[in-house]
């Protein structure tokens, strides 16, 4: 459905199915960024309190994540968008569009700004610090490790532990860089364009949303290329073996 707006440029499902479609396209958007974050809280006990890790991160606390992951974007984007809060006061947005039957999910100053700040800036700013902190622990140990005696340890684990460390860095820095590259276009569009009397031609607007979506193709590329233990969970997933009874207690680590 997005792909048929994107082309034709009008809507032709009705009114009600284009508030549907704009608060689930909304919701899933949102939840993607939120899981994203909560991977990076999941790798912040991982890395920097290894011995705490399980004791924080159990099943419970897990699934707790994950409903607040999805209960979330889906109370704020229906709540939103049925409400049309998010259209109030835009009467210029519509005198502007070129075709009568539109599906636009748009934003006045406000809601833009509440948008931006809460979905875009907290959950962004949150994955910068852990992932900065992270990288700093990382360091940390490379330079321990580097100090550590031949003798005591042997120089082939000793670059191994190195590779792992250097790999740990990049892989953070190409998880926030493509985050940023592919989401901050589109919420800096929704957070000045209302204030720019909605003047961004509709193309640029929705060539910025593609790019969101983009994101979520990269995510799991990046995460399966980079993490083992990634790629063995959704081995898990795809295989079915996730519903058995013994999948919560699962090694997904070597």
């Amino acid at each position: 459905y997005s792909m048929v707006r994107s082309v034709e440029s009008c809507w032709y499902f009705g009114d009600g199915f284009c508030k549907f479609h704009t608060s689930f396209d909304m919701m899933l958007s949102l939840t993607s960024i939120f899981h994203l974050c909560s991977i990076a809280i999941d790798r912040f006990y991982a890395v920097c309190y290894p011995l705490y890790y399980t004791t924080r991160m159990t099943s419970s606390t897990i699934k707790r994540l994950l409903a607040f992951c999805w209960s979330v974007p889906a109370l704020f984007s229906f709540g939103l968008v049925l409400s049309e809060a998010n259209v109030s006061g835009m009467q210029s947005y519509k005198i502007l569009v070129a075709c009568f039957n539109f599906c636009a999910l748009t934003f006045n100053k406000f809601w833009g700004t509440i948008l931006f700040t809460t979905c875009f800036f907290t959950p962004g700013s949150i994955m910068v610090g852990i992932y900065g902190k992270i990288f700093i622990v990382s360091k940390q140990h490379a330079r321990v490790i580097s100090h550590v005696p031949e003798s005591t340890k042997g120089a082939v684990k000793k670059h191994l532990s190195k590779k792992k460390d250097r790999k740990a860095a990049k892989t953070l820095g190409i998880v926030m860089g493509v985050f940023l590259a592919c989401w901050l276009p589109c919420f800096l569009a929704v957070l000045i364009d209302p204030y720019l009397d909605y003047s961004t031609p509709i193309l640029i607007l929705d060539l910025l949303v593609w790019l969101g979506y983009f994101n979520s193709t990269c995510n799991p590329l990046i995460h399966g290329f980079f993490y083992p233990w990634f790629q063995k969970a959704l081995k898990y997933i795809v295989s079915g073996k996730i519903f058995s009874s013994h999948s919560e207690t699962a090694n997904l680590f070597p």
